[in-house]
């Protein structure tokens, strides 16, 4: 894999984090690379139980990405690929099998944001009633 690709490939694992960001607030980042595996994810994520392989690619080899994923994730993640051709938005490739436990992942995390947002405006009300 020559320069560019690889450079194409970090750009697409940022990009797929701050979407991950925008959408969900999960506090993703790009991964530390090393080999693949569940310990050098593509983005790293608060969202527990989900591996996500990012391919930022025109023609994406949809199968072998996905054995990708299955590999490189852990017994108890849901595998997932994030895929963007140029100029098209983002996709979600996985398994029907993986959808409760992503579904459940996503769902646990709005809580758990749901949960801090509505104690920081309690704390916030009984700071401003003098509490």
């Amino acid at each position: 894999m020559g320069k560019a690709s690889r450079d194409k490939g970090k750009r697409g694992e940022r990009e797929a984090a701050q979407a991950l960001n925008d959408l969900l607030g999960c506090n993703a980042r790009r991964g530390i690379q090393f080999c693949g595996g569940e310990d050098s994810p593509d983005v790293k994520h608060e969202l527990d139980g989900v591996h996500f392989e990012v391919k930022r690619t025109e023609r994406l080899d949809l199968w072998s990405a996905l054995s990708q994923a299955i590999e490189d994730a852990g017994p108890d993640q849901a595998p997932v690929v994030m895929h963007r051709p140029n100029r098209k938005p983002w996709l979600l490739v996985l398994r029907l099998e993986d959808l409760p436990r992503l579904v459940q992942s996503v769902s646990n995390h709005m809580v758990d944001i749901a949960d801090i947002h509505t104690t920081t405006y309690i704390e916030s009300e009984e700071y401003d009633a003098g509490l």
